[in-house]
């Protein structure tokens, strides 16, 4: 809030600064606002105040992957850890998880994790060798070209009823390299629905014949109503309903698998559940997909700003709204047309976002058009941005406090936590910068400045410097009285040898914890601007 300016008998005018603003990288910032800043915070709002210390849960070799449910589950190098515990082995790459059940899903690798009971494997499984299609038997009864038989496959440590397999590899008659649902297992025979298959008499012995249960090569998944979707280029997958392991069960049932193509240009760009439905992203279409069973889902489209591409990983919700890196920057999406939250970047441009949420803030971490990493938060309730540091995030995740792992291998906890777990560090004092718009106190004409009052506090083992820059100079000019050290909150007054300017910026630089209440500032009526000598 900005209060009118009081004027006295000597020309000189108060302008007191009681409420500050956030994040505002624009030439058109106004009093109160910081056209840029280093570890400042909305948690005081509207006070200036720097965030809290991180606590350092973890450091990790090669940081591939974070993911959280009902635990907290990452990759380092190969190794996938649930709970600090190695489980198993994945490539060494970034990663996508996604939760269904009691399984966590793990990709590109087409892995599981079994929470209950710990198992780890792959979603898919293949088997190959000699093999007999023949008769058999189906519920008890005789069955015609139902049966594939191998000694020893031991079928059930593979596959399970209800499995769609895909069988390649048949030579006698090729019309049996097909997919199909195993109907039954007994032992080394496995079966399927009488006259499944087209075989001589006796049967077809097949040399060397390979049965597979496959899982489509998604970029993107998501889980959404007892199901995992996924999406590749133009195509969106859904798996069996409950069961991650099959995608290729078509039954004419409610629980069937699905697939469809949306038909327009460019690829998905990511994927998320978001108001209890599936939702599938390009960089400028958002596509939804609507029903609760195949037979009746409907994929529509909307021309909107989508998620750009390699920010798959941005979209987070906060105060029940999804945020996410579009080509026109972060934008705030509540089902309808998405709305672009992005003006306080200015002309900055952002890519490669990795984003994450407390429930409340947005914390986003984007690489600029320079390659520099930036680490901002938004915050629902106040409306504002507010810039933390160089942070390059892999992953972000919820796990009774707010975790995140940076590309230098180190999981942090945020430090506005509840609860702190135990063996954590935490970071060394912060180090924050506050740097305001310019200041031209409703004056188109030079002013004299010469004294600044500061209401301040600031904690033990923190101090804060105060400077001035007048005309875009590049000159910071110390404050006299500007070092603070701690103390209870009082005001300070700060000075600078009188000087007239047409404009005046301030910065606060600060270590450890302080708040700012009120800055006021001082000054004389100067001069009207003149033209600089042959201008006309």
């Amino acid at each position: 809030m900005i209060l009118p300016s009081v004027p006295y008998g000597s020309g000189i005018r108060q302008y007191p600064q009681g409420q500050f603003g956030g994040y505002n990288h624009n030439l058109y910032a106004g009093d109160g606002e910081l056209y840029d800043m280093t570890n400042l915070s909305s948690d005081l709002a509207p006070l200036l105040s720097p965030r809290k210390p991180r606590y350092i849960y973890k450091t990790l070799t090669t940081p591939n992957g974070l993911y959280a449910n009902d635990g907290l589950y990452w990759v380092d190098g190969t190794g996938f850890y649930a709970g600090g515990v190695l489980r198993g082995t994945v490539s060494n790459s970034r990663k996508l998880f996604t939760g269904l059940g009691a399984y966590i899903i793990i990709m590109p690798d087409k892995a599981y994790y079994n929470k209950l009971t710990g198992e780890f494997g792959s979603l898919e499984a293949s088997w190959s060798g000699a093999a007999k299609i023949q008769d058999g038997t189906y519920a008890g009864e005789s069955a015609d070209a139902n049966t594939i038989y191998a000694a020893g496959a031991d079928w059930a440590s593979k596959f399970k009823v209800g499995d769609a397999v895909t069988i390649s590899g048949a030579t006698v008659h090729p019309e049996n390299n097909t997919t199909i649902i195993i109907r039954e297992i007994d032992g080394d025979n496995l079966r399927f629905y009488a006259n499944s298959f087209v075989i001589g008499e006796g049967g077809d012995s097949e040399a060397a014949l390979t049965i597979s249960r496959t899982v489509p090569d998604m970029d993107f998944i998501c889980a959404n109503e007892n199901r995992v979707w996924g999406c590749k280029g133009d195509e969106i997958y859904s798996s069996k309903l409950g069961d991650p392991f099959n995608w290729n069960v078509f039954d004419g049932l409610s629980t069937d698998s699905y697939a469809a193509s949306v038909g327009s240009a460019g690829d998905f760009t990511a994927c998320f559940s978001y108001l209890g439905y599936p939702i599938f992203f390009k960089e400028d279409q958002i596509y939804k997909v609507y029903g609760d069973r195949p037979s009746n889902f409907q994929v529509m489209g909307s021309a909107s700003l989508g998620v750009e591409s390699g920010s798959h990983l941005s979209l987070a919700i906060a105060g029940e709204v999804l945020f996410y890196l579009s080509r026109a920057g972060i934008v705030a999406y509540s089902g309808g047309i998405p709305q672009s939250i992005a003006a306080a970047f200015g002309t900055e441009r952002y890519r490669n976002a990795v984003g994450g949420s407390d429930g409340l803030k947005y914390y986003v971490s984007m690489e600029d058009a320079e390659g520099v990493w930036h680490l901002f938060v938004y915050d629902t309730q106040r409306t504002m941005w507010h810039r933390e540091d160089n942070t390059e995030a892999v992953g972000w995740a919820w796990d009774g406090e707010l975790y995140c792992l940076n590309a230098a291998g180190t999981l942090w906890i945020n430090g506005n936590a509840r609860s702190v777990p135990e063996g954590c560090t935490r970071e060394a004092a912060v180090e924050s910068e506050a740097v305001f718009g310019d200041f031209v106190d409703a004056d188109p004409n030079k002013k004299g400045t010469w004294e600044f009052l500061l209401r301040a506090a600031v904690d033990e083992g923190g101090e804060i410097d105060c400077a001035a820059e007048f005309d875009s100079d590049g000159e910071w000019v110390d404050m006299a009285g500007g070092h603070i050290e701690p103390a209870e909150k009082r005001s300070y007054t700060l000075a600078v040898v009188p000087r007239r300017s047409d404009h005046y910026r301030i910065k606060i630089t600060g270590t450890g914890g302080w708040r700012v209440y009120m800055l006021t500032r001082a000054d004389y009526i100067g001069s009207e601007l003149k033209s600089k000598p042959g201008r006309q």
